[in-house]
This record gives C-alpha cells, sequence and structure tokens, in this order.
C-alpha cells in the first residue's frame, strides 16, 4: 500500500514537471512563464521528495532538508530574476 501511495507521489510530481515545461510553448510573458514554470517544478519537485520519503523513510532528516530549501530557494531565485527582468520601465509585458 505505502509502494503505490510512493509511485503515485511521484507520478504526480512528474506530472507537475511536464506541466510545467509545457506552460515554456505557450505565446505569454517571460514573466508568466517563469513564474509558471517555477511553481510548477517546485510543486513537482516537492510531491516527489513526498513520495521518497514514504519509500525510504530513513532518510527523512536528507528529505525534508531537500524539500524546505528547495521551496526557499526557487521562491527567491523566481523573484530575483523577475525583478531583474522587470528593471526601470520595462514590466515584462509584450505591448
Amino acid at each position: 500500500m505505502i509502494d503505490m501511495l510512493s509511485n503515485t507521489l511521484i507520478g504526480i510530481g512528474l506530472i507537475f514537471w511536464f506541466r510545467g515545461t509545457a506552460a515554456m510553448l505557450r505565446k505569454r510573458s517571460v514573466l508568466y512563464k517563469l513564474h509558471y514554470l517555477s511553481m510548477a517544478d517546485t510543486l513537482g519537485s516537492i510531491t516527489m521528495i513526498a513520495g521518497l520519503l514514504l519509500k525510504i523513510p530513513r532518510e527523512w532528516p536528507l528529505l525534508v532538508l531537500a524539500a524546505v530549501c528547495l521551496a526557499i530557494w526557487s521562491t527567491m531565485l523566481g523573484y530575483v530574476i523577475a525583478h531583474c527582468a522587470g528593471g526601470p520601465g520595462n514590466s515584462g509585458r509584450k505591448p
């Protein structure tokens, strides 16, 4: 039962990853693409880490640390890149 739940979480995480990558093909602004990709990748990675936590519970400190670092760094990095891409007078939108 736990293996099935673990595999399901890992599969859901992969679906999030592919959905985030598919957003790159849409004709939207760069900032929209960056936001969608970073959110989908973060959710997918954390879901896969949860699946791995069920599969190998003896590694819980490392997996929890990975999930926390992933959540913090992806959020901060996405914000910094979006802020730098906007620049003065550039909202990141198409005219």
